[in-house]
């Protein structure tokens, strides 16, 4: 048989990968299931102040059903990142879904505190599915492009589920024909899971284990964790804080649409830049411009100045983000720390606004900002820190 005909024969690779390659299906079935495990974060503040608005759950329990869900999510990740080898990807997957299909369900009918307890269990499979996709993208070369293209895949999905839930779901059907779509979303990973790898190979240099992390790892997730739980006690108040700049409601709607459009470009970019621009510089960028998107928060400012620092920052907030992933490769060679990137990224998701919580009045959401820079400060004296102290170890 000819070159050319072998080749016709075998399907093309994905090279760029720390172990046995994969396929382009494969590669792309794996980030369509991250996907599918975060694409509700999109539309939980619609379908979740639906529920209020039908009685079934009080404004506190918002913010509640939020953080059990995201906590539940970023422990399992974890848990499992360390106790599940990367076996059997497809049925582990299958079953995950089917299960967080369950509670999405479940969640449709129900009220009260049974909407808490089931969103806490529904994180425990969105953990399973969001592993299936951080394992991968830890043992890719150049993880920071992979990564970036999972949170531009991201976006995009939650920036249609949110615009169809909003204009078309919720309207007719109310917030429990938006759980029912949300469930049968999670039904597509079923098929999906058929193109997955079978099976993940193992991590450079960690010699089949994956636990306890180096300090310097930890030290990493920290980090992470600092800057994430930073960006969630600003956001989740952008309402509030364009109320104190003088603004209306339109202002922070505006801002909010401008900023998911520039969520897409700042992931674009980042995958456009992999590999040639260093984690540090660009992390460091970006607790600058979160420091000066802070300040113009704090100060009444006219309309177009805090719609255009709310677009800086969706844009800055996702390009810095997949740098996280070398960061933690950096810190820790072996990779164990990397694929408890997405773990460190949700736990400080649901503890920016927990933190939030206790700093702001109904009258004053300044206090979020005093204490978003603090972590931004913080967060970024550590990455500052990991870099300078292990010059010898290239990201």
């Amino acid at each position: 048989m000819a070159d050319w005909e072998q080749q016709l024969d075998e399907p093309p690779e994905v090279h760029e990968v720390a172990g046995p390659a994969f396929t382009p299906v494969e590669a792309g079935a794996t980030i369509a299931i991250g996907v599918i495990s975060l694409v509700l974060a999109g539309v939980q503040a619609l379908l979740l102040g639906a529920m209020v608005d039908e009685h079934r759950l009080t404004a506190p329990d918002i913010g509640l059903s939020a953080m059990l869900e995201a906590l539940s999510m970023g422990a399992t990740t974890f848990i499992v990142g360390i106790v599940v080898p990367p076996k059997r990807l497809r049925l582990i997957t299958i079953v995950a879904a089917l299960a967080l299909t369950a509670c999405d369900f479940a969640t449709s009918r129900a009220s009260g505190t049974s909407v808490l307890a089931i969103r806490a269990v529904a994180g425990l499979p969105e953990g399973v599915l969001f592993w299936i996709t951080i394992a991968m993208i830890a043992r890719t070369l150049t993880p920071e492009r992979w990564a970036g293209v999972f949170i531009t895949m991201i976006t995009l999905a939650q920036f249609a589920a949110s615009a169809a839930t909003g204009a078309l779901i919720l309207p007719r059907y109310g917030a429990s024909g938006g759980f029912i779509s949300m469930a049968t979303t999670c039904l597509l990973a079923v098929p999906v899971a058929l193109f997955l790898p079978r099976e993940y190979g193992p991590l450079p240099d960690a010699g089949g284990v994956s636990f306890p992390l180096p300090f310097r790892g930890w030290v990493s997730l920290a980090a992470i964790l600092a800057l994430t739980a930073a960006w969630g006690a600003v956001g989740i108040y952008l309402v509030p804080l364009a109320h104190q700049a003088g603004h209306g409601m339109g202002v922070a709607s505006l801002s909010n649409a401008l900023s998911l459009a520039a969520q897409v470009a700042g992931g674009a970019l980042a995958v456009g830049v992999a590999g040639r621009v260093k984690y540090f510089p660009v992390l460091v960028f970006g607790g600058v411009v979160n420091i000066a998107v802070f300040t113009v928060y704090g100060f009444a400012s006219p309309a177009f100045l805090f719609v255009a620092a709310t677009t800086l920052l969706g844009f800055v907030g996702v390009f810095t983000n997949p740098f996280f992933v070398p960061m933690t490769i950096d810190a820790d060679p072996s990779r164990r720390t990397a694929v408890q990137n997405g773990a460190a990224q949700i736990m400080g998701g649901a503890l920016g606004p927990l933190l939030a919580s206790r700093v702001v009045s109904d009258a004053n959401a300044r206090g979020s900002l005093v204490l978003g820079g603090a972590l931004v400060v913080i967060g970024t004296g550590l990455v500052a820190w990991l870099r300078l102290t292990h010059r010898t170890v290239e990201p």
